[in-house]
């Protein structure tokens, strides 16, 4: 049997990283074994599309190497579809028509709950006659098709990450089917759908454990095979709350605004709730990696804590190991005010070890293309004072005026000359090299003053520390 995935996402706004999450293990387990990925948009829901949240929806998945095999499968344009299915239903007497108004089923929903009982349809429209349903119907009396839910069954399935579950009908809703619209429900267009395209896996978050019971309801009145179901857990907030857009960003795209790496992204959302095995240290994966070694089986049924700082270090990690042009283009957005290239470039060289996300990048850098202005007190190492601090810059200036403008173009030369220097006259290292850090940049924690001098280059050092001379004359 080929195995058959898919993503089915709702085009009602941003894509929420579960949702990257959700197509990403549907894509691994898809490749993983020759099956096929296919791409579905939930569209049936008109009162909240958001326009353009479909295409946003498809270049994110292309953008992440998450290709799908079919043309996008729109529900909107299968509305006839559905209500054949429905009227198949109805014929068969699996199915019933409702006119029940919003009114009396919210009074009953009321009294359900007053009564602390689970809000639930009545059934009260099954009592109809076939006489009174078609004066309704010719009246044009709003209605709904409902499933007719058996009285007292048992629902199970074998889930691949939860093991066995088990429902009772009885606790299960007559779900509407066709909506008075003419529109299909989620749990019809789904089952029907998946159907049609002859899904044999769903892959799918924990929030959809409870509507299971009545996709399987449908496929038992139409007589179909369901596919295979696994459940994976939700993603939390460090505190264990739900990852949710009051708490934080939650979107794909608010993440790569942030600058992090699809890689990175990608990498973090598979290993999260998910481990190769119990011996494997292994963190980061390429994309192929993960195809080969995705487990389903293997994902945990606690919920998944959407950890930044893990996120942060993984992404680091991807950034050091990024060719330097590469790392120089993704940086450029952020530096707009940066024109000279071979400048750009030396500042991400010597940024690039530091970075947890290319959007650090604007921050703290403004010495080196800025003259910095600091408390000349800053260029007073701790075991120092003033006068001392003036004369170390004074020797500082004079050593470096006696470097050749070649030993700038390097950065381990220039500080292998600095370090010996300092070495062969027994200076400290602090007397020496916090005045010039402090010259170079204006602050305390910065690259290396030596870092700083080979961006700067030789003639802008030189004239920046006597400056700093000046500051504390």
């Amino acid at each position: 049997m080929k195995i058959i995935t898919r993503f089915a996402p709702s085009p009602t706004g941003y894509l929420h990283v579960g949702g990257l999450r959700t197509a990403l293990y549907n894509f691994l387990f898809a490749r993983q074994n020759r099956g096929k990925f296919l791409l579905r948009i939930e569209d049936t829901d008109r009162s909240r599309l958001v326009l353009g949240a479909d295409k946003k929806i498809i270049k994110i998945l292309k953008d992440f190497g998450l290709k799908f095999d079919n043309k996008p499968v729109y529900q909107s344009k299968r509305l006839k579809i559905y209500q054949k299915y429905a009227r198949r239903l109805l014929e068969e007497g699996k199915a019933y028509y409702c006119f029940c108004t919003p009114q009396r089923l919210e009074k009953m929903r009321q009294e359900q709950m007053k009564n602390k009982q689970a809000p639930k349809y009545d059934k009260a429209c099954l009592k109809l006659t076939q006489q009174e349903i078609e004066n309704n119907l010719k009246r044009k009396i709003p209605g709904v098709i409902r499933l007719k839910v058996p009285g007292n069954k048992t629902i199970k399935w074998q889930d691949i990450i939860r093991g066995e579950i088990s429902f009772e009908s009885k606790d299960v809703d007559d779900q509407v089917l066709i909506k008075s619209d003419g529109f299909p429900t989620y749990h019809l267009a789904n089952v029907v759908d998946d159907h049609e395209m002859a899904i044999t896996y769903v892959i799918r978050g924990e929030e959809w454990l409870s509507s299971t019971p009545k996709h399987l309801l449908i496929y038992e009145a139409f007589g179909w095979q369901a596919p295979k179901y696994a459940h994976q857990s939700l993603l939390l907030n460090p505190d264990r709350s739900k990852l949710s857009k009051r708490q934080g960003d939650v979107s794909v795209e608010d993440y790569l605004a942030k600058g992090y790496l699809k890689e990175a992204l990608l990498n973090f959302l598979a290993i999260i709730g998910w481990t190769e095995s119990k011996a494997s240290s292994q963190e980061i994966y390429s994309l192929q990696e993960l195809i080969e070694k995705f487990d389903l089986k293997r994902l945990n049924k606690s919920g998944a804590v959407f950890d930044l700082e893990k996120l942060d270090w993984l992404n680091g990690c991807y950034i050091r190991q990024m060719p330097l042009a590469k790392l120089v283009k993704l940086c450029q957005p952020y530096l707009p005010q940066i024109k000279d290239k071979k400048l750009l470039a030396k500042i991400v060289k010597v940024e690039q070890e530091r970075l947890k996300k290319i959007s650090d990048i604007s921050q703290d850098i403004d010495f080196f293309y800025k003259e910095p202005d600091y408390n000349p007190e800053l260029l007073i190492w701790k075991k120092s004072n003033r006068d001392a601090a003036l004369e170390n810059l004074v020797k500082l200036e004079d050593f470096l005026l006696s470097l050749p403008e070649k030993d700038f173009a390097e950065v381990e030369i220039l500080e292998k000359n600095i370090i010996d220097w300092i070495k062969k006259n027994n200076y400290r290292v602090g007397d020496m090299l916090w005045p010039m850090r402090v010259a170079l940049s204006g602050l305390q924690n910065s690259p290396s003053p030596f870092e700083i001098a080979w961006v700067l280059g030789r003639e802008e050092t030189l004239e920046r520390i006597d400056k700093a001379q000046k500051k504390l004359k």
